[in-house]
């Protein structure tokens, strides 16, 4: 994923149609074991199909518009997944918006950003950052998920772990005023937050002396095309894998939360890829832009969305943790407050986030 744009690539448009015509002829013919397969890789490639042309858009408005552009359209795609998987799937599927969303936050905070920590510390020791950017982020997650994910346990009105459609509808706007209110701030009212300072003596260095030519219209008009079909593809194709995806799940013998996980992941990769190049590139501050930005737009967009669905569907919804899960949350809260909290990362703090993140696999494996 260069952040060169001179033309579009011959792959960026295959892969969207070859999804679309998979879906064409699903619909006209059943689907069966070869289609299947087909249908995973193209899934796959689409997922990177939109990434890319996410990617060109935000290369086009620059930062840190650039990263808020990619953020939101790899939680388009979440959203999509998560909202045609649940549709689908009647009441037994009511709680998989929590579990891709905390799936999405535990990748993202121990995950992503423990590797994008560790590669960058392997290749350049030590890394800066702003930490105002970071602390302002990690505020707004840590409301977002505990108004989302754990209050819904300890309400009264109806038992948890969900909400009344009143304070369903209380979540859903809360959390579309914190990531408006944060986008707001990252992008207009303290923009230099988030934008890479240089060390004390250095010179500052503007956005085109460390980026090649920025893509031209033409381009970036073909890219904004590509990424609606793309999108497209990526949510045909989702619904139309859920069940298998459900059954091999099952057929291993682990909790269903792992498709919310598995989701989650897939959706991420491509964002995480783009996050731990950038670190390795001594770029953190864009890096943990990508990655907290992620986080952020997964349950402030994810969580408005399907509660407006679910009040006029009337459908219950499932959004409260269980006690093992609210722990790992408010570790990997606590965690990045510590670790990001003084605008510098060395090898230790991206140690420590891998370990908690393996132990997050390892207990959705074997609770």
């Amino acid at each position: 994923m260069s952040p060169h744009h001179s033309s579009t690539p011959l792959w960026t448009w295959i892969l969207p149609l070859l999804a679309m015509v998979t879906l064409g002829v699903a619909f006209g013919m059943g689907i069966n074991g070869w289609l299947v397969a087909f249908a995973t890789i193209f899934l796959a490639g689409t997922v990177f199909a939109a990434v890319h042309h996410a990617e060109v858009i935000a290369h086009k408005v620059g930062e840190p518009f650039g990263t808020l552009v990619l953020a939101v359209a790899v939680t388009v795609i979440e959203v999509a997944l998560i909202v045609s998987v649940m549709l689908t799937g009647g009441d037994a599927k009511a709680g998989l918006a929590r579990d891709t969303v905390f799936a999405a936050v535990m990748i993202v905070c121990n995950g992503i950003v423990g590797l994008c920590l560790v590669l960058g510390a392997l290749r350049h020791r030590e890394q800066v950052f702003q930490r105002q950017g970071a602390s302002a982020a990690l505020a707004v997650l840590t409301a977002l998920a505990v108004l989302a994910l754990v209050l819904p346990n300890y309400a009264t009105t109806i038992p948890g772990p969900t909400w009344s459609q009143s304070q369903l509808a209380f979540s859903g706007v809360a959390s579309l005023v914190l990531y408006g209110t944060f986008v707001f701030v990252q992008t207009v009212r303290h923009r230099n937050y988030f934008l890479a300072e240089p060390e004390p003596g250095q010179t500052a260095v503007s956005e085109e002396d460390i980026q090649l030519p920025r893509p031209n219209m033409r381009v970036t008009m073909i890219s904004c095309v590509l990424l609606l079909i793309s999108l497209v593809g990526v949510v045909g194709l989702a619904k139309l894998l859920s069940p298998t995806v459900e059954t091999f799940v099952l057929s291993m013998g682990a909790p269903a939360m792992v498709v919310g996980v598995i989701i989650a992941g897939l959706v991420l990769l491509p964002e995480g890829i783009a996050a731990a190049k950038a670190a390795r590139a001594n770029q953190l501050q864009q890096s943990l832009n990508l990655a907290l930005g992620s986080a952020l737009a997964s349950i402030g967009l994810t969580i408005p969305t399907v509660a407006v669905l679910f009040i006029a569907l009337n459908r219950p919804l499932i959004l409260g943790l269980d006690a093992k899960e609210s722990v790992m949350l408010a570790l990997t809260l606590l965690l990045s407050a510590i670790t990001l909290g003084t605008g510098r990362t060395t090898v230790l703090q991206g140690v420590v986030h891998l370990v908690v993140f393996a132990a997050f696999v390892f207990l959705n494996i074997v609770p």
